[in-house]
């Protein structure tokens, strides 16, 4: 019998033919792991698996960055034979103990974000193989490594749809596997599920990588594209005298039949169409290759969504997948506001109407019949979605439906508040609610205007108001002129860093010349409002630091404008370069951002990228300064793109909220044994400074993680005009934020020649009267007292295995 394990065929007029349909998935894995073996310079992992890189190297980063938990409870309730006591760490009627309990509920949530873009990708994949072909090509600009993060795992080098299918088959094997250790009775270890948790977040960063890769080539989004045009965002750009379609999620399939259909009719003048949350960032990049200006717009992030609806503004609305919050209906249905929901993952109870004809739906949707339907089918949703904004709008319109108070309900309402303080104890953000509204009393709104920006929009405040306050509506009524100036600007996510972009900026990233990459990325639950971001930005650009960005961040950045009403994205390039502000899309395109730091190593370094995760991330970690930033970190997903970073050797700060993911990794820098590397060239040991000194660790304000992540872009490999630049950033940056110089920046000192130039002389007194450092003043030389000696061409590695001697 012959054999086919591959192709495409069709099944017509046969006879007396017998077909055996064995493991298609297997069978395309076998193909694919054999083409991978032909690679002459193939590393040790191909197709890897929960076992991998547990040994190899992640049990050498969780050597030196100790996770640290942080337990909700004492308590686990897991299974039937709970709750079991775990204080003291006890161990429950399984046997697990604290640490492996809260090892496996940080795992949870990695896992979850894992799945959660493995399965966007998996939709977007089927959809557009349906509808494009497998061989549309991977055209994702000039480049030639498209897909780093795939061909670390697998080994594979996608050029057009088709081939990205045994990568997308090995995440969703993989992670059934790791999902099955969460079963009672199985992995108990702390350590072990760290190690799977980091496993688990190099398959996000490939399920990313395959969510935006196959939507920036069929939807013809900008392709490395430093001049990608900017987008209008706020909620002040709604033309409110127009219908209006608000579209909410992360996933853009479907909104682009929307776009389409709009098109088609000629309807891009006569309605707006705006989203939310990442769908937002991708329908302005939907079809921008020859760089006009959209027609969509960017409303903002998911802190957003509840404000928006209780505007009224909408006329109708659309959900896709994930970040989308569970009350939309309900709270859209008291606006009379009807909710599409265009994907399975999110269908809230309603009637599927997929199989309807569309005028029918429109009827029940206009009559208040049902409040909202599913609508699975493309074709009609573009039609449905169109046709029912522009017949909605001019009802809605005559009715004038908002919730916002008129002058009379605000009083009345203000008047109600009994200053009890349960709002302030039930917020999140601790905003003094009480306060505000006491002032209000006395006539003066400005302390309920000021809440507009700091307010993450969840509602537990009104949740708990005994009075039944509607406590955002009378935020958002005292805000209105403010939100009516709510208008920003933010450059289209213009894709992957291109090979050019890196050859370019390689060998300064690793001599330390360009001080770092800092990556500004995460959800919309800050601390104190969506200004911190611009700040922290800001700071870091006006260094020459090589800003990039994503999802809420990338739009948050593009809210505020300085003096002159510029915004950050108008006053700095869009190349990764020095200085450059780089939104590389939405929150799947975070892929490109350890993309870049993968290409780093193998077009600058010229390292195997085919099955070699540990020795890209070791070089990562030894020689790329790079820290990522999840300032308003809230969903499962942030917390797996951090993980994804961190066993590539990227460090990430996150918000003080992100305290609650239960688990942080931080190295005991006073360990002098935990900084000791090998030289590649001879197999010696050689000390380092302590940096990054973590892996994953928060925050409490804004101006404490300043001066954190320019420390941790400190790398062994910086040469001592690199390190210079560095520790100036950092001591200055210290100084400006904290008040004072940081306490070890002696430590990082290796030679004269890496202090800060403009302040040499005063920090060689400070070596010799401090630290017993002997200095040749003549010279101004140091004799004697590093404890690390700078060679040039020392080659720093954490594998023996990759040195000479080995």
């Amino acid at each position: 019998m012959s054999k086919l394990t591959t192709g495409n065929f069709s099944i017509e007029d046969l006879e007396s033919v017998q077909i055996t349909i064995n493991n298609i998935v297997g069978a395309a894995k076998e193909a694919a792991e054999e083409k991978a073996k032909e690679l002459e310079k193939a590393g040790p992992t191909l197709f890897p698996g929960l076992e991998s890189y547990r040994d190899d190297w992640n049990f050498k980063l969780l050597d030196r960055y100790e996770p640290v938990i942080t337990p909700m409870c004492d308590q686990c309730c897991y299974c039937t034979y709970g709750p079991c006591d775990l204080s003291g760490n006890k161990r429950g009627a399984c046997g697990i103990d604290m640490l492996g309990h809260n090892g496996r509920e940080f795992f949870l949530r990695v896992i979850t974000g894992t799945a959660c873009h493995a399965a966007h990708g998996r939709h977007l994949l089927d959809h557009l193989i349906e509808t494009f072909g497998e061989d549309l090509p991977l055209n994702l600009g000039q480049s030639n490594v498209l897909t780093p993060n795939i061909t670390i795992s697998t080994g594979l080098s996608p050029k057009n749809l088709g081939e990205i299918k045994p990568a997308m088959e090995f995440v969703e094997e993989q992670l059934t596997q790791l999902l099955a250790t969460v079963h009672a009775g199985q992995e108990s270890a702390e350590i072990d599920y760290d190690s799977k948790a980091l496993f688990s977040g190099s398959l996000d960063h490939v399920g990313m990588e395959i969510s935006d890769v196959v939507q920036v080539a069929a939807y013809d989004f900008p392709k490395a594209d430093p001049e990608a045009p900017l987008i209008e965002i706020g909620m002040g750009t709604i033309d409110k005298s127009k219908p209006f379609l608000c579209v909410i999620g992360h996933n853009v399939g479907g909104v682009t039949y929307m776009m389409d259909y709009m098109e088609e009719h000629e309807l891009t003048d006569k309605m707006e169409i705006a989203g939310l949350c990442c769908t937002a960032i991708d329908l302005s990049r939907y079809k921008e290759a020859d760089r006009r200006p959209p027609y969509a717009k960017v409303i903002g992030s998911m802190s957003k969504e509840l404000k928006v609806i209780r505007s009224g503004m909408p006329d109708v609305i659309v959900v896709d997948e994930q970040c989308v919050r569970g009350d939309i209906v309900p709270e859209a249905q008291k606006l009379k506001i009807p909710v599409i929901a265009s994907n399975a993952k999110i269908m809230y109870g309603l009637p599927n109407r997929t199989d309807a004809n569309v005028d029918d739906v429109i009827e029940e949707l206009k009559s208040g019949a049902i409040p909202g339907c599913v609508m699975l089918d493309y074709d009609k949703l573009g039609e449905l979605c169109i046709r029912l904004t522009m017949e909605m709008g001019p009802i809605r319109d005559a009715e004038g439906i908002t919730a916002i108070p008129t002058d009379e309900e605000f009083a009345d309402w203000v008047a109600k508040c009994a200053d009890c303080g349960a709002c302030l104890l039930a917020c999140p953000e601790e905003l003094d609610i009480p306060e505000a509204m006491g002032f209000a009393k006395e006539g003066d709104l400005s302390y309920l205007e000021e809440l507009h920006d700091v307010c993450i929009g969840c509602r537990r405040c009104e949740q708990v108001c005994k009075k039944e306050i509607p406590i955002l509506n009378i935020i958002e009524k005292v805000a209105q002129k403010q939100i009516a100036e709510e208008k920003g600007w933010m450059r289209a996510g213009r894709g992957q860093v291109s090979d050019a972009e890196i050859r370019a900026e390689g060998l300064n990233l690793v001599m330390g010349t360009t001080p770092g990459i800092i990556a500004i990325i995460g959800c919309p639950n800050y601390a104190e409002g969506t200004k911190d971001v611009y700040y922290i930005a800001e700071e870091f650009l006006k260094r020459n630091f090589i800003v990039v960005t994503t999802g809420c961040g990338a739009m948050d950045i593009g809210m505020f404008k300085d003096e002159d009403g510029k915004t950050l994205y108008e006053r700095y390039p869009g190349g990764f370069e020095c200085g450059g502000l780089v939104n590389i899309g939405s929150c799947v395109s975070n892929a490109h951002i350890t993309g870049a730091a993968e290409k780093v190593a193998a077009i600058f370094a010229q390292r195997t990228l085919e099955g070699n995760l540990a020795e890209i991330s070791d070089y990562i970690l030894n020689r790329v300064g790079a820290c990522g930033l999840a300032w308003g970190a809230f969903s499962q997903k942030a917390s797996s793109i951090g993980t994804g970073c961190n066993i590539l050797g990227i460090p990430a700060v996150l918000g003080p909220h992100s305290s609650k993911y239960r688990r942080a990794l931080i190295a005991k820098t006073y360990e002098e044994d935990k900084w000791k590397v090998y030289d590649a060239r001879n197999g010696q040991e050689m000390p380092i400074p302590p940096a990054p000194e973590f892996l994953l660790t928060t925050a409490e304000t804004w101006q404490e993680a300043i001066p954190m992540m320019a420390k941790a872009c400190i790398r062994p490999s910086d040469n001592s005009m690199g390190r210079s630049i560095k520790l100036t950033h950092w001591m200055e940056l210290h100084k400006k934020y904290i008040g004072a110089d940081p306490d070890d920046w002696w430590k990082f000192v290796r030679n004269e020649a890496d202090l800060p130039l403009a302040k040499r002389e005063a920090l060689l007194k400070e070596l010799e009267a401090k630290h017993g450092w002997e200095i040749d003043w003549k010279k101004k030389k140091i004799i004697s007292g590093p404890k690390i000696k700078f060679d040039v061409s020392a080659q720093p590695t954490n594998l023996k295995r990759l040195c000479k001697e080995a």
